[in-house]
């Protein structure tokens, strides 16, 4: 008669092997039958941003300056007395200009941004031409403050396809707006006041101007601060405000 010997050893080497097969398989079998993973919410932005879709109530306060050296002063002054950093839309012949004030611009913690080389509309030019009237202004931004932007408001506020095109060729997002001051008209102190405290939603990009054709800018200025923060706004850079939300046309 023969007699078996069992190597126990070998044996739960065995059983362990098995059961670590059959809860490996176990294992894929629930991952391909769980449901995929959410995917992250979209945040792809339109190819021309007015405002931002947001329930948070925060809105951007954007100045263009294309000439002067008079009211930019003043309204950084304000800016600083009430800690907000805010976006400023530059033109590359005024920053190349007034160095000094720009410089200012970007020490204050300002975003720096386009308003675009000569002052023209850009939807008269040829594609390549529009492309270069946008890097010449980048080059002198650069060169100046040592902010390289990447979002401009075109001259005017002109667009169309073509424009919207080569400014995404060369790297930029162009930025409108959905509440206008209308202070570059000059309309009184109260009215700029009241247009943009009564125009502003969640997620608004407002206009503004710091150019010396603006002369009442800066004292209204206060008083728009105040009344936003009155109903609740906090006041941040575009940048900023494109992290809540799409940028949107509506």
């Amino acid at each position: 008669m023969r007699v078996f010997y069992v190597n126990f050893n070998s044996w739960r080497q065995v059983i362990l092997l098995a059961f670590c097969v059959l809860g490996t398989a176990g294992l894929f079998t629930l991952a391909m039958l769980r449901e995929p993973a959410a995917s992250p919410v979209s945040t792809k932005h339109s190819p021309i941003i007015y405002r931002v879709k947001t329930d948070k109530k925060l809105v951007a306060l954007t100045f263009d300056i294309s000439w002067g050296t008079k009211t930019p002063g003043p309204v950084l002054d304000i800016l600083k007395k009430e800690k907000l950093r805010c976006t400023f839309f530059l033109s590359g012949p005024w920053v190349k200009k007034y160095p000094d004030i720009a410089k200012r611009i970007a020490a204050d913690g300002h975003e720096i941004a386009s308003h675009g080389h000569r002052h023209i509309n850009l939807s008269q030019l040829p594609e390549e031409e529009i492309k270069n009237e946008i890097k010449l202004a980048h080059q002198n931004i650069l060169a100046v403050t040592g902010k390289e932007p990447n979002l401009i408001r075109t001259p005017n506020g002109d667009y169309d396809a073509k424009v919207l095109q080569a400014a995404a060729a060369v790297g930029y997002s162009v930025i409108q707006w959905d509440a206008d001051s209308l202070d570059w008209k000059n309309p009184g102190v109260d009215t700029i006041i009241r247009r943009v405290t009564t125009l502003t939603r969640p997620g608004s990009i407002v206009l503004l101007h710091a150019s010396d054709s603006c002369q009442q800018t800066d004292a209204a200025l206060p008083a728009v601060i105040s009344e936003l923060r009155k109903q609740g706004y906090k006041m941040v850079t575009v940048s900023e405000l494109l992290r809540h939300g799409p940028g949107v046309i509506e």
